[in-house]
């Protein structure tokens, strides 16, 4: 005998199947956060940057990033994620607009400055400082903080996935951090 379950009348998720169809059909929207700490007159003095085992089992640097629900605001996007990847006592401090420092576009082809194998996807990408303690969930194997100065490195810009170093320094520039 199978239960039957109440369908969630606004679920946002699709199955993996439709998932995979809509990728190659439509962009997806997604949101990233480039977490920081701040000093108390708000000049960034760390950078959070994830460790992640990627879908080949390479590990590679990346930053909070995920996609926006159907009927998700981006600030819900934004915090879910936060919260995700970084663990329920991260504290973010959202920003007050939703205007993002950057819109980053990924392709699936070579030679793109942002890439991802699997879609077309645009992103809006957030600087979000953290007030908590951080503690990595979910596939995020630790969380590094970083002065600026090391997060725009090209040492570690190398070891980011799909071109995020360079979001990275652009998150940096965009709060007059990038070295």
């Amino acid at each position: 005998m199978s239960s039957v379950g109440t369908p969630d009348p606004n679920s946002g998720w699709l199955s993996d199947e439709e998932l995979a169809e809509t990728r190659r059909r439509l962009p997806i929207l997604y949101v990233e956060a480039v977490p920081v700490r701040v000093d108390g007159e708000g000049v960034v003095t760390q950078v959070g940057i994830l460790l992640r085992a990627n879908s080949v089992g390479s590990i590679t640097r990346t930053i909070v990033s995920g996609r926006v629900m159907y009927g998700e605001s981006l600030r819900n996007a934004l915090f879910r994620h936060l919260e995700k990847d970084l663990g329920a006592m991260a504290f973010p401090l959202l920003p007050a607009s939703p205007v993002p420092f950057s819109v980053a576009e990924y392709f699936p082809f070579p030679g793109s400055q942002y890439s991802d194998d699997r879609q077309h996807a645009v992103s809006l990408a957030y600087v979000v400082p953290v007030t908590g303690t951080c503690d990595p969930r979910q596939d995020a194997l630790e969380l590094t903080w970083m002065t600026p100065q090391e997060a725009g490195s090209d040492a570690v810009s190398a070891e980011m996935e799909g071109g995020r170093g360079g979001l990275v320094r652009a998150a940096l520039a965009s709060v007059g951090r990038l070295y």
